[in-house]
């Protein structure tokens, strides 16, 4: 039994007989005839009965008219949602962001995108690159947006930006030259993503070239976030590190009391695209990472504007 069959079934019902509907379908009598007499041959019953030069349906075919019209109507219905979604008139958009990425998507990405597509739905998760990763790895999100290093086991990864980490503090005796990671170390240290520690990619970085330098990062305060982290190195308690970007964000809210100097072997946070390795994304995500891909080189173009350096007052 197939969907054309009962298609025809239907059609014939409605013009009373086999040429009436064929007539109707644009094709030849012959075939519609021939599909009909074949799901009769299937169901094992004749489904109209010969009147003249009509059809009449037989007790089978009343029985099976309600199911055929439910059928069809089911598969109009599949058929118009899928176009919801690829036409973004539907679906949701479940994407993956690390920690930091109010400081360079905002809320100004999602307020576009919903503005552009009202019906589509926005799931937005994630406080760490590694936890997206494995979020996406599962396929509990489609896409996300993450820091490198990550392992990339299974997925497909699409750079699409870098922004240069400096060394941030307000004591202005340890900004006098570019930060070497020696002279990082000796400092009193402020770091951010506590919970996710080693696991944190920006964090994994730093450890790794302290260790090629043959010191380690003794970590006097550690909190969750970037923002309380430039506070506290504010108020002089320690020295922190910052992307470009973080402190873009920051605007006027900025003190001047906290300066910046870059590293002398420059560092960075690189910025990629994560999902599934051959996995096809559905539509609603699909412009997501679009939304997010072309808000990212927008601000790419807007941190070369950012001083790499400037001195506490």
């Amino acid at each position: 039994m197939t969907l054309q069959q009962l298609h025809y079934f239907l059609a014939t019902i409605e013009h009373g007989s086999f040429s009436a509907a064929a007539q109707t379908l644009h094709m030849a009598q012959p075939s519609l005839s021939e599909q009909v007499r074949r799901l009769e041959a299937e169901l094992g019953v004749a489904l109209f009965h010969r009147v003249g030069r009509g059809l009449v349906l037989t007790e089978a075919g009343e029985a099976l008219r309600p199911h055929a019209e439910q059928v069809l109507a089911e598969v109009e219905l599949a058929r118009e949602a899928v176009a919801d979604v690829r036409e973004l008139r539907g679906g949701t958009a479940t994407f993956g962001v690390f920690g930091s990425a109010r400081y360079y998507l905002g809320a100004g990405v999602v307020r576009d995108f919903h503005r552009a597509h009202p019906d589509v739905h926005i799931r937005l998760v994630g406080q760490n690159s590694s936890q997206v990763v494995s979020a996406v790895r599962s396929g509990e999100l489609e896409a996300g947006v993450v820091v490198l290093p990550i392992d990339d086991a299974g997925l497909e990864v699409v750079p699409v930006l870098r922004d240069e980490l400096v060394a941030c503090s307000a004591d202005a005796t340890r900004l006098q030259s570019s930060m070497s990671m020696r002279r990082f170390a000796r400092g009193r240290l402020i770091l951010y993503d506590v919970t996710y520690g080693a696991e944190d990619p920006t964090r994994r970085q730093l450890t790794e070239l302290a260790q090629r330098d043959g010191v380690v990062l003794d970590i006097a305060i550690d909190v969750e976030d970037a923002e309380i982290a430039l506070a506290l190195a504010t108020e002089g308690l320690g020295d922190t590190i910052a992307s470009r970007g973080t402190l873009h964000a920051q605007g006027r809210s900025l003190s001047r009391k906290l300066g910046w100097v870059p590293f002398a072997d420059p560092i960075y946070d690189h910025f990629a695209f994560v999902w599934r390795r051959g996995a096809r994304l559905s539509p609603a995500t699909r412009a997501f990472v679009t939304a997010v891909e072309e808000r990212l080189e927008a601000l790419g173009e807007q941190l070369e504007r950012v001083p790499r350096r400037r001195m506490p007052q």
